[in-house]
């Protein structure tokens, strides 16, 4: 996956394609972000230069920038990728978004700006009723106004859904054999009866086509992989283009077609933002960090704030951990994973709760809970950790971690886990780090203080 990368990128009225397949980030209604967000400028000292545009953004971190990509999408000003690649045409968007406010139009939001960008995407996305999904059918994870089309349903080849006058429908699918090509199924598409195509890009993984099919407009984007075409299609009045559009725009940037992890389930499951905060472990001077395999599976992007971008190098489904590596990071403080454990029940955890918990903060602390008795494993914890401590180390009385906690992603129908939150024991932790080739740090070369080694892990899907 890559993540500062600019994406070469071919741009239509409605949509940027990207020159190659990107996961894309689920729109869902919780763009706010986000913790210390300086987008007024100080006011410069007399005959001092005013920073462009362009430098403003640059100091922002890449998840700031895109959660502005997002709701500019929401407030129809932009029609990109949502990357966090914050160029002419994002630029271009804010001026956009601020000749509408009536604001002078200078391409950078101040704070008042920016609650109203906001806000006006807030309404938006809570009228449409925007939340990810699985399609268990097809295995893509998509983007849904699920108040536009409450009526679900099996399509040709996966999931269907559609307004209650039927004026507007989305459609999953999923061709595989030996047979199947990107080059078979997009002929197939463009041939439907009444299709128009009038933008057509393929590329060798995927092909976008727009058009018109009688009084309807459509949008489909399909991507391949090995034997197997996945995609799908979205039908609509052309009356109602000033509402679908942003909306199509949305749902580009959501698709993952060959991700379906860390997202809701039709019918229910587990929830993951836009945009999340997680705790990570530095274990290696080099920028290695551990952290929560689940809450960082499906990233467009991963920043560590103070450290940069990360990129995800491995991962273990049985644990539930992942390793992270900032490249470029040099002499960090690593933790020493070789804590006694906890005195009877109690666990003080370190890590650094969600900005939502701590007025957009973004400082370290500890939260004292118990451990299950007995000896399931993994043990659980309660009460749940806050929002953000997933991936935070639990400490014995000395300082010492000794575990890493995971938490349980939100459950958005069906009961609650009985199970919020467990512990992922220091042996496991060190045999996920030496069959990976990180030797867990001890004696001097490790961090006297855990907090030293305590790291903000912000994902960016998309």
């Amino acid at each position: 996956m890559r993540f500062l990368l600019c994406v070469p990128m071919l741009c239509v009225p409605m949509l940027c394609v990207p020159m190659l397949c990107v996961m894309a980030l689920p729109a869902a209604a919780d763009s706010v972000l986000r913790p210390g967000l300086q987008l007024a400028q100080a006011a410069p000292a007399q005959g001092a230069k005013l920073p462009t545009p362009s430098e403003t953004y640059a100091a922002m971190t890449v998840a700031e920038r895109a959660a502005i990509q997002s709701d500019l999408v929401w407030t129809g000003d932009y029609s990109g990728i949502i990357d966090g690649d914050f160029g002419n045409r994002s630029i271009a968007a804010v001026r956009a978004f601020q000749k509408r406010l009536k604001r002078p139009e200078t391409g950078i939001l101040n704070p008042h700006e920016r609650a109203q960008l906001v806000a006006q995407a807030k309404v938006r996305q809570d009228q449409a009723g925007w939340r990810r999904v699985n399609d268990s059918t097809t295995g893509v994870s998509m983007g849904l106004p699920t108040k536009l089309v409450p009526q679900t349903g099996r399509g040709n080849d996966g999931a269907r859904w559609s307004s209650k006058d039927d004026d507007i429908q989305i459609e999953t699918f999923r061709y595989r054999g030996p047979s199947v090509t990107l080059d078979s199924v997009a002929g197939q598409l463009r041939s439907v009866a009444g299709r128009k195509v009038e933008y057509n890009v393929q590329r060798p993984d995927f092909v976008v086509l727009t058009g018109t099919q009688g009084k309807q407009k459509f949008y489909i984007r399909a991507h391949a992989q090995g034997q197997e075409v996945r995609g799908f299609t979205i039908l609509y009045d052309a009356a109602k283009n000033s509402l679908m559009e942003p909306i199509t725009v949305a749902a580009s940037n959501a698709f993952a077609p060959f991700s379906g992890q860390g997202t809701i389930q039709v019918g229910g499951d587990v929830a993951r933002r836009k945009v999340e905060y997680t705790t990570g472990l530095v274990v290696s001077a080099a920028g290695q960090v551990l952290a929560d395999r689940e809450a960082t599976q499906g990233c467009r992007i991963i920043q560590i704030p103070q450290l940069g971008p990360a990129e995800r190098v491995a991962e273990d489904k049985d644990s539930g951990l992942a390793l992270l590596r900032v490249y470029g990071a040099t002499d960090l403080a690593p933790a020493a994973l070789g804590g006694d454990g906890a005195s009877g029940n109690a666990v003080t955890l370190v890590g650094i709760a969600d900005p939502r918990v701590q007025d957009g903060g973004g400082e370290i602390s500890t939260r004292s809970v118990k451990l299950s008795d007995g000896a399931d494993t993994p043990r659980s914890l309660s009460p749940a950790p806050p929002p953000g401590y997933s991936g935070a180390p639990a400490v014995d009385r000395r300082g010492r971690p000794f575990g890493i906690v995971l938490a349980k992603p939100q459950v958005v129908a069906g009961p609650p886990s009985d199970v919020p939150a467990t512990l992922v024991s220091g042996d496991i932790v060190r045999k996920f780090l030496r069959n990976r080739g990180v030797t867990p740090a001890a004696g001097s070369t490790a961090a006297k203080d855990p907090k030293a080694s305590v790291v903000r892990v912000i994902c960016v899907r998309s």
